[in-house]
């Protein structure tokens, strides 16, 4: 029992230190698109648009590379946890989605 929640712990660690690697990295990526103030008379949706869609793109891109990864390296005993996390992880892409703007 014990050692099942420290490799949650550890799980944990590992996902949220992806998490920031991850947002960092979009958010540098993207941080030229789209019009920073939103309220503006000519202002349209589509260089925002475009901003969200290549974040979450890229993002997908990222963890489908992370979930390839790491179902290659961790135990078989362990990969029953890979799709809660995967399914964490798109959740956590909408809050990523809106700090970004």
């Amino acid at each position: 029992m014990a050692e099942q929640k420290s490799n949650r712990l550890y799980g944990l660690f590992f996902f949220i230190v992806f998490e920031v690697l991850v947002f960092y990295l979009l958010s540098n990526l993207v941080s030229g698109m789209g019009i920073d103030n939103q309220y503006q008379a000519e202002n349209t949706i589509v260089p925002n648009w475009v901003k969200a869609v290549t974040f979450i793109l890229l993002y997908i891109l990222c963890v489908l590379i992370a979930v390839v990864f790491v179902s290659n390296v961790v135990p078989s005993k362990h990969r029953g946890q890979l799709m809660s996390w995967v399914y964490l992880a798109l959740a956590g892409m909408l809050v990523m989605l809106a700090l970004i703007f």
